[in-house]
């Protein structure tokens, strides 16, 4: 089971304005091939029909733990092309066509479908789907595979960074290219185990340091591409036997937390009645209000 928090990983900031055309870029990091949700589902479904939990415990403790992992990124990722689609559009009656700037977007599947969020689909609009998961049950074959995985990820969001200079995209994919990196080195350091080969000497790939990106650099000040968190506090805590020694980048110790990050609050998006989204007025909200027994907040 996995316990749900009403947080976000990082502190998001909430734009005056977005950028729709930097929104269906960021959905590669989303639902393309290498995007959060493809790391999700390949770790959810390896940890699920993961052989011999007992025996190979510590290899199972690191795919269950970067799986929760990988749920709340995916959920960063969503609210952050939300924000994106922010002042896109206006509201007014239909005939005067309050959705026009919706358009010549590249992907006006976020204004016809969605009304204005995200889509469990890539940049060109294409659906994710689960011919990307990978699951073979070779504790080796399916390690590389998650390496390789991650360094995919890493290179699609080093290539989305350098494709908007949005502020609420850049600080979601900074702090992004800091925790893949740690993804990639847990990996690389498993199959080390496993193997006896020092995969870590390859690293990074591509060839470009995250202190390369200026909205990396307060994630790296933080120490958190020093830290693999279990996200359980009592359970998956075998981690730590391969998740020690220091950091091949910085010489920093590497740091098992028991549990998770605090977290940030998720940002609330307001109203677009031209989208009829909620599609609840105001009388009819009170209406509602009453019915679930709530007081005072009309």
């Amino acid at each position: 089971m996995i316990k749900r928090m009403n947080k976000l990983p990082i502190d998001l900031p909430v734009p005056a304005h977005g950028d729709a055309n930097s929104a269906a870029a960021v959905q590669e990091l989303l639902g393309g091939r290498f995007g959060e949700m493809s790391t999700l589902n390949n770790y959810m479904y390896q940890s699920f029909n993961f052989r011999n939990k007992s025996k190979f415990k510590p290899f199972y403790d690191l795919v269950a733990s970067i799986t929760a992992e990988e749920f709340g990124h995916v959920e960063l990722v969503s609210n952050t092309i939300n924000l994106l689609t922010t002042g896109t559009t206006f509201p007014g009656p239909p005939d005067i066509a309050p959705l026009q700037n919706g358009l010549n977007k590249r992907n006006t599947y976020h204004f016809i479908a969605t009304a204005q969020a995200s889509l469990p689909g890539d940049s060109m609009g294409k659906s994710w789907n689960g011919d990307y998961v990978f699951n073979s049950g070779n504790l080796t074959l399916d390690l590389l595979h998650n390496f390789f995985l991650e360094i995919g990820a890493r290179t699609h969001k080093m290539r989305v960074y350098e494709m908007t200079d949005h502020p609420t995209a850049r600080e979601m994919i900074g702090y992004l290219l800091v925790r893949g990196g740690v993804h990639i080195l847990a990996y690389a350091k498993a199959l080390e185990i496993v193997t006896d080969v020092n995969l870590a000497k390859m690293l990074p790939i591509p060839n470009l340091d995250n202190s390369r990106f200026d909205y990396s650099r307060k994630y790296i000040a933080q120490g958190l591409d020093n830290i693999l968190y279990t996200w359980s506090e009592t359970e998956y805590r075998d981690i730590d036997r391969i998740w020690k020694g220091t950091n091949p980048d910085t010489g920093q110790p590497l740091q098992v937390v028991f549990g998770a990050p605090e977290g940030y609050p998720i940002p609330n998006l307001d109203d677009l009645p031209e989208e009829f989204a909620p599609g609840i007025t105001i009388d009819h909200y009170v209406e509602i209000a009453k019915r679930l027994g709530f007081t005072g907040i009309y």
